[in-house]
């Protein structure tokens, strides 16, 4: 058996998941930011999560993962939590106000990453390849 004539489509997607992830790592990490923050904070202030069983959730990470995350954001005093009152088993989640501007101070960050991430792609282009993914991402589930 040889090897193939081109990288597999796989590992050529992973490398560049890898260098995309890495970039935007450091894109957040240089305004004091981090992927988990950035994920909650985005969640929280979509409004459309505020249940800590949503947000994990939406976030794609597990309950625990999620609790030690707002630990450490509520230590930075970036989030509040507090029980729900219909129901004391459910804990809501609440940017505060360092948490906002925060969450602008990435979004900034965000936005700009996405900028040179897109550069020199067409409107097309970037259908093209969202199209792809979608593509990739149904044949492997």
């Amino acid at each position: 058996m040889r090897p193939p004539a081109i990288e597999p489509l796989g590992l050529a997607l992973t490398r560049t998941a890898k260098l995309v992830g890495r970039g935007f790592d450091q894109a957040l990490a240089a305004v004091d930011g981090s992927l988990p923050t950035w994920a909650i904070l985005a969640s929280l202030k979509s409004a459309r999560h505020g249940k800590q069983q949503d947000i994990a959730e939406a976030v794609g990470i597990e309950g625990a993962t999620l609790t030690h995350h707002l630990n450490r954001l509520e230590r930075d005093g970036l989030v509040s939590r507090s029980r729900d009152p219909d129901n004391r088993r459910v804990h809501r989640v609440t940017l505060t106000d360092a948490g906002d501007r925060a969450f602008f101070r990435m979004l900034s960050a965000v936005q700009e990453f996405d900028r040179r991430l897109r550069a020199g792609l067409t409107e097309e282009d970037d259908a093209a390849l969202r199209a792809a993914l979608d593509r990739l991402r149904a044949n492997v589930t």
